[in-house]
């Protein structure tokens, strides 16, 4: 690999051909990219632990704090919207530390997006309830959400983004796949934390012991800040996006200067709007997420199936502790056969599996729960969900990745942070109450898998190579 002067990277002479080498096409080497992996791996950990400690309190706790006494079950459903209101927020999240991840840098964005998430986690921790301040006290824990929401909307693109181009040659999805291992240990984490909550006796737990997980994140965004303050800029932004245009020849990347797109959301558009509805169509994936996680929870102990809270927040650890394993495992999979395969499988695959999870769920059976909670969450939906930091990155150039990635993930994960009010909203009643909702995730599976089989295969494009054809 050929290097001019700091911050300037000539394009390799094989472009084209992939190897799994100790530098990759832009010139870093694995011990950078291990330092982007951890520092991804962390980030979404915080992310994720402060988005699913606030849907089990969603699920069990704010319906009752922060809503006014009156109809138990239109109390749940506006808990979960407001779980819902942050994906509302995301998208513009994404669009405002999308330009500036693709015109400043990936790495500020980051530091940004962690300080937000973790301000506004400790913040709902400290809200005052219902009771004490009326109304108000919903209104704050919307504002408080939809700050969340914000951060969410750039931090998975950001991380996966510089992940990605430190990342080496054909082992770009086992390297970004530590994104969503930090998502499955952050749902750990979360439901670890919420199960002596959950056991608490109901009085305590409604007064004070809900806070407690919000205010612990803390600890979390203290050590993320200090790994993410001592990691240098993505090798690709610096080499290709904010180099010289004489190096590289002018338009190369959609850009007739040669220089960072003005307006990355214009270009976006411009330039790979196909792959932006492409993105959108695979993010309906989301759905079986929070399906499994908030909507499965709050159904399980609902008076209709009536099972014990702290029993189905263990079946969510074991389902993400298998994830933690699965998820590079599939990544790796799909770095040899390609990413199209291993999606189209994940997709319809993790469709079928909520059908059985929700079916184990209205038995009331904790036994199927757990098999089918541990298959659906911890093993086949792994094969989509370590995969789409890879997947969705490299169908954009470097000018406007971080950009698509975060557009089209939120503008598709709308619909995933209102699965839970939506499957609440269909739900039937008696012994296939759950059927409506397992058609719902079906729909949405089909959706995601055939927005997939029309992507390009990347697995083997070189990263300097992304996104040009």
């Amino acid at each position: 690999m050929a290097t001019t002067e700091p911050g300037r990277v000539q394009p390799p002479a094989t472009a084209g051909t992939v190897t799994d080498g100790a530098v990759n096409a832009a010139g870093a080497r694995p011990r950078e990219a291990r330092r982007a992996s951890v520092a991804a791996f962390l980030g979404c950990l915080l992310e994720y632990y402060d988005f699913f400690i606030y849907g089990s309190a969603a699920a069990l706790v704010f319906n009752v704090v922060f809503f006014p006494a009156g109809d138990p079950a239109t109390a749940t459903v506006l808990s979960l919207a407001t779980f819902g209101v942050a994906y509302v927020a995301r998208p513009l999240g994404a669009v405002v530390f999308g330009h500036f991840g693709d015109r400043v840098g990936r790495r500020g964005v980051l530091i940004a997006t962690l300080l937000l998430m973790g301000f506004s986690s400790v913040a709902i921790g400290l809200l005052p309830s219902y009771e004490t301040v009326g109304m108000l006290a919903p209104v704050l824990l919307v504002v408080c959400r939809l700050l969340q929401g914000l951060s969410a909307g750039g931090e998975a693109a950001g991380a996966s983004t510089l992940t990605m181009e430190y990342a080496p040659e054909g082992r770009r999805a086992f390297y970004t796949s530590f994104t969503m291992s930090g998502f499955a240990a952050g749902m750990v984490l979360a439901t670890l934390v919420f199960v002596p909550i959950a056991a608490m006796p109901r009085e305590q737990m409604l007064s004070w012991g809900w806070r407690i997980p919000f205010l612990l994140s803390v600890v979390v965004v203290a050590v993320t800040y200090v790994i993410r303050r001592r990691l240098d800029e993505s090798p690709v932004f610096t080499g290709t996006v904010a180099g010289d245009a004489a190096d590289r020849g002018a338009g190369a990347h959609g850009n007739d200067d040669g220089h960072p797109e003005q307006m990355p959301l214009l270009g976006l558009v411009r330039t790979r709007g196909r792959d932006l509805l492409r993105v959108v169509g695979c993010s309906l994936f989301a759905v079986f997420q929070t399906l499994f996680a908030v909507f499965g929870l709050a159904y399980a102990t609902s008076d209709a199936v009536g099972m014990d809270r702290a029993s189905v927040l263990w079946v969510t650890v074991a389902a993400n502790g298998v994830a933690i394993v699965a998820i590079p495992a599939w990544a790796l999979l799909s770095d040899r056969i390609g990413r199209r395969p291993v999606w189209v499988f994940g997709a319809l695959g993790s469709a079928l599996t909520t059908g059985l999870y929700l079916w184990a769920v209205s038995t009331g059976d904790l036994s199927l729960v757990f098999v089918a909670g541990i298959l659906q969450g911890g093993l086949v939906y792994s094969a989509v969900n370590g995969l789409w930091p890879a997947f969705f990155t490299e169908m954009f150039d470097a000018r406007v990745r971080f950009t698509g990635f975060a557009v089209g993930t939120q503008i598709g994960f709308l619909i995933a942070g209102f699965a839970p009010s939506i499957a609440f909203a269909i739900l039937g009643e008696g012994p296939t109450a759950w059927v409506p909702v397992a058609l719902f995730a079906l729909g949405c599976g089909v959706v995601s898998a055939v927005a997939a089989l029309t992507a390009r295969e990347t697995h083997r494009t070189p990263v300097l190579e992304l996104g040009r054809r």
